[in-house]
């Protein structure tokens, strides 16, 4: 099977992320742990090879896989030792949850794409507000001109979800 390149796995813009979120190096709060395991930023720190990436994008397809079925999967493009050596970093990594069924692993993702997705995106935005704290209106901008050459619906359900937030933060302050 050939590399998938970028824009066919939903990657774009991750890697650049990875680059930006490596030199955030105080974050005050964590706000997402992959289900007890790692930080979002401290699991891009360690980053990802495209190897890596085509196998978490058939592991979330999957949901659970061994290494042979894995090695099925990729075909003779890929070794099993190399694919096997693959699943262990990424279950050492945190990305990977795996147990034992015989005398095989059985590996799954800790978190799903749009959980992991959600938490890189977070951190990212969270890291740049606080870089930038005297100034977010700038990051801010940019955040509302890009959703809005994307898509005006997207714009519209940036407005509910910040009303929606308001609504939430003005029911705390209720006695």
């Amino acid at each position: 099977m050939p590399a998938r390149s970028s824009e066919t796995t939903g990657w774009a813009g991750i890697d650049s992320a990875w680059l930006r979120l490596d030199t955030l190096k105080r974050m005050r709060r964590l706000r997402f742990l992959f289900r007890g395991f790692k930080p979002a930023r401290e699991l891009t720190r360690a980053g990802f090879g495209p190897l890596e990436r085509r196998v978490m994008d058939f592991m979330w397809e999957a949901d659970e896989a061994s290494v042979r079925e894995v090695c099925t999967h990729f075909g003779a493009a890929v070794a099993y030792t190399t694919l096997m050596t693959t699943l262990d970093r990424l279950y050492k990594k945190g990305l990977l949850t795996r147990r034992k069924v015989g005398r095989a692993f059985r590996y799954a993702p800790a978190a799903s794409r749009e959980e992991f997705e959600r938490a890189i995106a977070g951190d990212l935005v969270e890291g740049l507000l606080e870089r930038n704290h005297h100034t977010p209106l700038p990051l801010l901008s940019n955040l509302v001109e890009a959703v809005a050459e994307r898509d005006r619906r997207l714009l519209d359900e940036l407005e509910r979800l910040v009303l929606e937030k308001r609504r939430e933060l003005q029911g705390r302050r209720m006695p």
